[in-house]
């Protein structure tokens, strides 16, 4: 995570405290969520009705989120209640982690299998040994585990994607696979999905009209992420369009029970939910969620169902950066038959690298380490030229 993914450390959590004494607790990831509560939201939502901005999305998922416990908790019912009428008792959730090398998935797997889940998430990426990494996956996990690969489009084109995933479905583990090639494509994604036998998946409205994208024929299902009146829009063309989501509301424990509420309502979140809280040492809450069978259970309580931990946030809490902090880091990519890049990993130059075309395809192989700040010259001095533009060279520097 501190390679690829360093602001996902910090957190803003809301407090709301109704006239009726009725407290709920929301929290925004910042530099990542659909939007964030600012201080003008928190002046507009002091003295007003709680109801009237229950579903206003911009008011940030922070505040939106503790309006939905809050609310809950002062009309004695679960927070889903206010979505509609309840369709499921347990939700099926997943473990979610970033590229890594195969030893690390591994590793993730088996405490994924211990916790409960019967679903893992990753990121496919080319600087790995992507067939490397399912394999040591597919030898590891029982034959009911799931895994489900995000691409974020660096399959680049139906010809060569088709090849790699006919190479990785043919490992029983390989479920889903997400926006393999960039969405516009859309002859490419037809023939994906036509032709793959495991289930492909594009982001929600990603390409406009999702009617439209049904009807196109590219995909078997979304990811739906969002604030409350986006969610259940999202929700609703599923149901009337039978089509399967999964809902990727990502965050602490905070997020992922007030995931849990959506999942209750929404008929077509069938697919298991991508909410990350499993990655933190804390999730911020009392009681964690439990999983079984890859279920979690619904709480009956009102609000959201769960108490946040207060000790905890206040152990955590520090400074509200005033912008995305970027940690200096040097990135190795040593490929087997190839150069060695440098990059660093504060403007996605691997991820801009590998959807341009510009790094060898997923080749094996490949490996990537973190080079860390020796306190020497010379790493400060690459630290400062691939903060610009990676560096190719035939020879390592480290």
């Amino acid at each position: 995570m501190a390679r690829e993914l360093p602001h996902w450390r910090y957190f803003e959590v809301v407090e709301v405290e109704l006239s009726s004494g009725h407290v709920g607790h929301g929290e925004t990831m910042l530099f990542y969520s659909w939007g964030e509560t600012d201080d003008d939201d928190i002046d507009r939502a002091i003295g007003t009705e709680a109801a009237d901005l229950l579903w206003d999305d911009s008011v940030g998922p922070g505040l939106q989120i503790a309006l939905f416990d809050a609310l809950g908790r002062a009309l004695g019912v679960p927070a889903h209640a206010l979505f509609g009428e309840q369709v499921r008792e347990n939700v099926p959730v997943s473990w979610w982690c970033i590229d890594m090398p195969a030893e690390d998935w591994v590793a993730e797997a088996r405490k994924a299998v211990d916790s409960g889940y019967t679903d893992l998430k990753v990121k496919g990426r080319p600087w790995f040994d992507l067939r490397s990494q399912v394999e040591s996956l597919d030898e590891e996990l029982p034959d009911w585990f799931a895994v489900d690969i995000d691409f974020n489009e660096t399959l680049l084109d139906a010809d060569r994607a088709l090849d790699l995933l006919g190479e990785l479905a043919a490992f029983d583990c390989v479920s889903h696979v997400e926006e393999p090639i960039p969405v516009d494509d859309t002859a490419g994604n037809r023939r994906l999905n036509r032709s793959l036998p495991v289930e492909t998946v594009l982001h929600f409205g990603r390409r406009g009209d999702p009617i439209a994208t049904l009807c196109a024929d590219i995909c078997d299902g979304f990811v739906v992420p969002g604030g409350a009146a986006e969610l259940a829009n999202s929700a609703a063309v599923c149901a009337t369009a039978d089509t399967p989501f999964w809902l990727q509301l990502v965050g602490t424990g905070i997020t992922a029970a007030f995931s849990l509420q959506c999942g209750a309502a929404f008929e077509q979140a069938t697919w298991p939910a991508i909410n990350c809280h499993q990655i933190y040492e804390h999730d911020l809450l009392a009681d964690s969620i439990t999983v079984e069978d890859g279920l979690a259970s619904v709480p009956e309580s009102h609000g959201l169902g769960f108490e946040v931990d207060m000790d905890a946030v206040e152990r955590y809490r520090t400074e509200k950066p005033d912008s995305q902090p970027y940690p200096h880091r040097i990135i190795e990519v040593d490929w087997a038959d190839g150069p060695t890049m440098y990059y660093s990993g504060n403007d996605d130059q691997l991820l801009a690298a590998a959807r341009a075309g510009e790094i060898p395809y997923f080749e094996r192989g490949v490996s990537l380490r973190m080079i860390p700040d020796d306190g020497t010259d010379e790493w400060q001095s690459l630290a400062e030229r691939v903060a610009t533009e990676p560096l190719r060279t035939e020879t390592k520097r480290f």
